[in-house]
């Protein structure tokens, strides 16, 4: 055994709020990239009372199985020998679930560099979780060094992180009961503004407020005054009052209402301001004034004796009712009041904030002035049996309760409470009512309505103290998507290494010419039918939010990179059709993805997200694509150049779909049957039949419009009527005629993608082909180079410019690399240097001859296109 300092290095932290890398299904995980450096020597069986000492700070988990399968196995891993990247994920495991968040899944994985891991686990609260990563590591720190640590500070903090940043019980319970429907969910803010469903067929709640309640309901019921009249006028029994603004008015009151007396803010909620049982003037004027910190106005009602119940009427009908009670203590006979607190907080029901059931009971100045009443302090010992109120209203949030009445609820008064929902207007609607009972009717028992509650809490009947929890969030669902409504809108999503541009484009055309409202996301941009609304890289799942939070989209096309699967998972949860254009060796080395199968797994990501009737267009002339067909758990279709493929004949013999070229033609095949859509040739974007990249673009975005459900006859329409232009499709082989020669701008950035060009400018009869090109910092060596060497086989003259993004790299290398890429091609081999993109494209224009060819490989498609469109206009004299 050796002692050491177990310093280690967090490298990064990435939180993943959609399907992922990592799992599908498990949508919210940390992964934290861990250097754990010199502990890479000495897994935890070689560190001196490192197992004793985890045992002792965090003894609770010994209910980590791992891998054992039975309790205390984590345990016995640690004493057998585990690395400390493996001991991490568990402490952030277990020291979220002592915070009140229990989260069981976990992993860890090495990078495959020496000490380099990636820790996997999931969260709860995306903060608490960002957190656990950090101090878990802290703590892992402390038990190698045998140093002390103080876990109880940082199970508080997340606590309070936790009540922060979550969910109330009501906005959570409504979210919950739409996840339990697959119904997809937005958070639209920090607070409790939600989206529920996508594009058009969404809704939005704040709490327990829809976008179908009314404002002048909400409005009425804030104004306590104008809602009393109302269900006055109505017939409907409320406490005798008056409203009230300056102090000189409350002796006026007392003299027409009559003590016993109760103060509220007219347009207050949530029982802040009030008081009640008010019976002596001084106690009046006190009152007074601290309703008046709340309000302007004072509503001042004769107290009833009784209970107080709180009935919940959704979308007009009666769901629940709760008798409410305030937070109070019952004597002992030897306890003071401060120590009946104290017990009574001991109660497992009770907890931080909405942790629990019920919440702590705090003190603060309400229950000081409280116990005044009484002639209390915290030190009084109250009799045994004596029952003492520490909060004026029955609010659970400071420490109430709530029994369930709702079986118990005489039919008279659930016919008011409908009634009431319909006088005010509010679809979701809190009525109090104090009476003796309501089991009987209110005429009977003399109870009246106290007050109508606009965004009433849902928490005393989703978790009474007493009696039985009520789904109260069901009927919010059942009202906001009644049956037969959609909460989903359409997605098409497209990934792959090439391609993926030019087809999420077609498929939007192909869309959008059937009659939807689309909306996609590509490499340059977000748009909405035609209409560019966001301009730059749009590939990730902040773009594909973007699209499915606009009201106005019918239909969805996301294009999916590489990037954002990797930094935060998927936007959306699951998508109707999934296409995997290709998967070439393009962004290799780079998060940990070092191999072909890597990326793979990365892009399957999408496939995996296809709902199980969907499909998975998948490229059968790639073996990587192939392989995600045994990941998914939805229909499959591929597409083929070659109908001999072995994967599309053993597909056809099952029956299955695919989308062959044979013939010329762009072929859908069914079984063993074919229907020719069109032939290639007549295709715009096939440019006569001589881009074989974009044919298999063209057999994607066919195959794709084709398994949702467009006609054959619809998806030939568009193809045809798809031009390959600079506003069309930017970047992609946009081809300016000049008088005597022709430039081309294409957004080529990978060896493949060279190849592609290469084999269309194969077809160009030109006397002087010259290249404008660069490299991608980013690349591994070798992939720069071998964008040289092809560069060198397709151009007579090449023209090295300097990238926008050197992504790491210094300039001079990534020319390095390209020369010498260049020279082991062709020694020989025509080449000049300069660095800005604009001056390399002026410059190429100069040399053009009769007949040149120019092609310039751009990652700032704008600037080039600017240019080459400014020199054509001054040709064109325009």
């Amino acid at each position: 055994m050796r002692k050491i300092t177990g310093i280690m290095k967090i490298i990064e932290i990435k939180t993943l709020r959609g399907p992922n890398y990592w799992s599908n299904f498990r949508k919210k995980l940390i992964v934290m990239k861990l250097d754990i450096e010199q502990l890479e020597e000495l897994p935890t069986n070689k560190i001196d009372g490192f197992a004793d000492r985890l045992e002792k700070l965090i003894p609770s988990m010994v209910k980590h199985r791992c891998s054992k399968e039975y309790a205390g196995g984590f345990f016995e891993r640690v004493k057998e020998g585990t690395w400390m990247g493996h001991v991490v994920e568990h402490i952030a495991l277990e020291i979220q679930t002592l915070a009140g968040m229990e989260c069981g899944f976990g992993r860890t994985r090495g990078t495959g560099a020496p000490g380099m891991y990636h820790v996997v686990f999931s969260y709860m609260e995306e903060n608490v979780g960002n957190y656990a990563a950090k101090a878990s590591v802290k703590i892992a720190e402390a038990l190698v060094d045998g140093t002390d640590y103080d876990l109880d500070a940082d199970i508080k903090l997340m606590r309070q992180m936790r009540e922060k940043s979550r969910f109330g019980p009501s906005t959570g319970s409504i979210v919950d009961e739409a996840v339990a429907r697959d119904i997809p969910f937005i958070r639209l803010n920090s607070e409790s503004l939600v989206q529920l469903g996508y594009g058009k067929n969404q809704v939005r709640f704040r709490a327990t407020m829809t976008d179908k309640t009314s404002s002048i309901a909400v409005d009425l019921a804030s104004n306590k005054d104008e809602t009393k009249k109302m269900l006055q006028e109505a017939a409907i029994p409320v406490a005798k009052g008056m409203c009230i603004m300056y102090e000189s008015e409350v002796e006026e009151v007392i003299a027409k209402v009559g003590f016993p007396l109760v103060f509220k803010p007219l347009d207050g909620n949530h029982g802040k301001g009030a008081s009640i049982n008010v019976k002596t003037l001084e106690e009046a004027k006190a009152a007074f004034e601290h309703a008046k910190k709340y309000s302007r106005k004072i509503i001042v009602e004769k107290f009833i004796t009784g209970f107080d119940f709180r009935i919940l009427v959704i979308n007009n009908r009666f769901i629940a009712a709760a008798l409410r009670e305030p937070a109070h203590v019952i004597g002992d006979g030897v306890s003071t009041i401060q120590q009946l607190i104290d017990i009574e907080n001991k109660d497992p029901r009770r907890g931080y904030g909405h942790e629990n059931v019920l919440t702590e009971i705090s003190i603060d100045r309400e229950t000081d002035e409280q116990l005044a009443k009484y002639n209390y302090t915290l030190s009084t010992i109250l009799k045994k049996g004596e029952q003492c109120y520490l909060k004026g209203t029955a609010n659970l949030s400071t420490g109430g309760t709530s029994t369930d009445v709702t079986d118990i609820v005489h039919p008279h008064n659930i016919f008011i409470c409908e009634r009431i929902s319909r006088v005010i207007g509010l679809d979701i609607c809190g009525i109090d009512i104090m009476a003796t009972n309501l089991s009987e009717p209110l005429e009977v028992t003399g109870g009246v309505v106290l007050e109508v509650n606009a965004a009433p809490g849902f928490r005393m009947h989703l978790a009474p103290a007493n009696g039985l929890p009520r789904n109260v969030a069901a009927p919010v669902i059942d009202m906001l998507y009644p049956t037969g409504k959609s909460c989903r809108i359409p997605i098409i999503a497209v990934t792959g290494t090439n391609g993926k541009t030019t087809t999420t484009r077609l498929i939007a055309h192909i869309v959008k010419n059937n009659g939807f409202r689309v909306g996609f996301t590509t490499s340059d941009g977000i748009y909405v039918q035609n209409s560019m609304l966001t301009k730059g890289d749009t590939t990730g799942p902040v773009s594909a939010e973007f699209i499915l939070k606009d009201p106005t989209v019918e239909f969805a096309v996301l294009e999916t990179a590489r990037g954002g699967i990797l930094r935060s998972g998927l936007g959306f949860g699951k998508c109707d059709v999934a296409v995997v254009t290709n998967i070439q060796e393009d962004h290799m080395g780079l998060s940990d993805i070092n191999t072909l199968k890597d990326m793979a797994n990365v892009k399957g990501v999408v496939a995996r997200a296809v709902k199980r009737d969907g499909y998975a267009v998948l490229n059968a002339d790639n073996e990587h694509c192939v392989s995600i067909s045994k990941t998914t758990d939805c229909k499959i279709a591929y597409f083929s150049l070659d109908e001999n493929n072995p994967v599309i004949v053993e597909h056809c013999k099952k029956n299955g779909i695919a989308a062959i070229y044979e013939n010329g033609y762009i072929t859908i095949k069914k079984g063993d049957w074919k229907f020719r859509v069109e032939k290639a040739s007549h295709v715009p974007l096939t440019f006569g039949g001589k881009v074989t990249f974009n044919i298999y673009n063209v057999l994607a975005a066919t195959l794709a419009s084709y398994v949702y459900g467009f006609t054959i006859e619809d998806i030939k329409m568009s193809l045809e009527t798809f031009i390959p232009s600079a506003a069309q499709t930017p970047g992609r082989m946009n081809i300016f005629d000049f008088k005597e020669y022709k430039v081309m701008i294409d957004f080529a950035h990978n060896a493949d993608g060279f190849r592609g060009i290469k084999e269309f400018l194969s077809t160009i009869d030109s006397p002087l082909k010259i290249g404008i090109i660069t490299g991608t910092g980013d690349r591994r060596d070798d992939d720069i180079r071998d964008m040289g060497r092809i560069s060198a086989q397709m151009f007579d003259h090449i023209i090295i410019r300097q990238d926008k993004f050197l992504r790491g790299r210094q300039a001079d290398d990534i020319v390095k690399l390209l020369v010498e890429g260049i020279h082991e091609e062709n020694p020989k081999q025509s080449y000049e240097y300069i660095p800005k993109e604009v001056e390399a494209l002026k410059h190429a224009l100069s040399l053009a001859k009769p007949g040149t060819f120019i092609t310039a490989l751009s990652d700032v498609i704008d600037n080039a296109i600017e240019v080459v469109q400014s020199y054509l206009d001054k040709e064109r004299g325009v």
